[in-house]
């Protein structure tokens, strides 16, 4: 058997994707390139959005992923994208000195979280 062939005879390239189930209910992505900038430890405003989706959420799980750069590179924000942002074709743009509790408009379910007016720019 060839290198392009699977176990049951088709190429790789005929292989469909494969799906497994994530250990997280939601994602966001932040722009590792604005973190930086920022003067942010490596990690530390990923893992200050992940304790307070935890606590505003009542436990749900949330996957943080630090990538390159995602668009737009504003001065004094993060750019991060969330699951429902991506599909609007949105990125977000945070201030990483509002208070944690300003993150629970930022998830799908925000709209019964109420968010306080004007706290993140859309």
């Amino acid at each position: 058997m060839g290198k392009d062939q699977q176990h049951d005879g088709t190429t790789a390239a005929g292989a469909r994707p494969r799906a497994a189930k994530g250990d997280f209910d939601d994602l966001i992505v932040v722009c590792a390139k604005c973190a930086k900038r920022q003067g942010l430890g490596k990690r530390a405003f990923g893992r200050s959005l992940k304790r307070a989706f935890k606590r505003e959420t009542g436990g749900r799980r949330m996957r943080v992923v630090e990538t390159g750069c995602l668009g737009p590179c504003p001065k004094r924000l993060v750019a991060v994208a969330t699951s429902d942002s991506i599909s609007r074709s949105r990125v977000l743009l945070l201030d990483p000195a509002l208070p944690p509790a300003t993150v629970r408009g930022l998830f799908p379910d925000g709209d019964r979280l109420a968010l306080e007016p004007g706290a993140i720019p859309s």
